[in-house]
């Protein structure tokens, strides 16, 4: 069956915005319009890119998909956790040296998807609004431990575990219902109205966003359950709003949406670097414009056939490029001769 481009489209709009929002960060701090973009960014690409990766975890329960699951995931983390620290220790960064357990960049997102799959276990066995329901609150509950943080990745696990089963749930008839016209009138003004609210209130902490810190590391350790059950409204109203507009349509760059895994391990390797040794800077519009620019480039290169067949190995265990290329280039030394 023909892939959806909606989904390709989607996953590609998506990585782009974890590439900017990284590359931007260093930025914000005495930027009021910057740090609007970025927390704007920030309440929803997390979010939409967990909700589509629960609704494709649909074959879960199938034979052997835990083992292949861990293989996808936990192997990948192990390799790039060591490799993050040797490169980390190369580039002069003092945090080089870290426990296993507590994951480098954004490598947390590898634990928690396959914790999210291990949670299907029980949440599949129970209706959809309970399982969501019971997500939600356990995902408000969490921030109250004061010993539940970035180790593991498990503060990120329960927070942004509903989005996950939202996408379990949904079927593709229900997301395509966001392409009415209506629909995408409205999520403008969504849009629109919580940008605004983002920049008249510069004091948000961008951590509730991050979601791996708890309500008393936040500085809001008795109300902090109610700021996050408004989080979670944001935060859906704002993914909802952004695939509206996610178009249908198959472009020649959709196929890059099938490749977003290999830009987010290996895009941190290139922001670190920019950020350690201060290649760029933001002093006006333009140079935004550049990091922009910067940012296509690095998700344009990522996703190329080269660095594919040159990464699967590590990334996927995985030499299927590597072998169509030698076979490839075989024929072709064969017509040569």
């Amino acid at each position: 069956m023909e892939r959806n481009a909606f989904f390709d489209n989607a996953k590609l709009l998506l990585i782009f915005l974890v590439v900017f929002g990284h590359a931007l960060q260093p930025y914000i701090g005495d930027s009021a319009e910057l740090h609007t973009l970025y927390t704007w960014i920030y309440t929803f690409h997390m979010p939409a890119f967990i909700f589509l990766a629960g609704f494709f975890a649909k074959g879960f329960g199938n034979k052997g998909y835990i083992l292949k699951l861990a293989k996808k995931l936990l192997i990948p983390y192990l390799i790039f956790q060591v490799i993050y620290s040797s490169y980390y220790y190369f580039i002069g960064k003092s945090d080089w040296l870290t426990d296993i357990f507590y994951p480098h960049w954004s490598l947390w997102f590898l634990i928690s998807l396959f914790c999210w799959h291990m949670l299907l276990v029980w949440f599949k066995r129970v209706p959809a609004y309970i399982g969501i329901l019971l997500a939600v609150v356990l995902g408000i509950l969490v921030g109250y431990l004061a010993g539940v943080g970035h180790s593991f990745s498990l503060s990120r696990t329960f927070v942004f575990f509903p989005f996950f089963l939202i996408g379990f749930w949904l079927k593709e008839e229900h997301l395509m219902y966001l392409k009415r016209k209506w629909i995408k009138v409205v999520s403008i003004g969504v849009m629109a109205i919580i940008a605004v609210g983002i920049y008249f209130a510069p004091e948000i902490n961008t951590g509730w966003l991050l979601a791996s810190k708890s309500y008393y590391d936040l500085g809001l350790d008795e109300f902090g359950g109610i700021a996050r059950l408004l989080v979670y409204l944001t935060s859906t109203l704002m993914a909802a709003s952004v695939l509206a507009w996610i178009p249908s349509k198959r472009y020649s760059i959709t196929k890059l949406g099938e490749r977003t895994l290999y830009v987010y391990l290996l895009h941190g390797f290139i922001i670190q670097y920019l950020r350690e040794y201060h290649v760029f800077e933001v002093n006006g519009p333009l140079d935004v414009i550049g990091l922009v620019g910067i940012s296509i480039v690095i998700v344009w290169t990522l996703s190329s056939k080269p660095v594919i067949i040159i990464s699967q190995p590590i990334i996927e265990c995985n030499t299927r490029y590597l072998k169509k290329y030698l076979k490839t280039t075989r024929v072709f030394e064969t017509f040569s001769r």
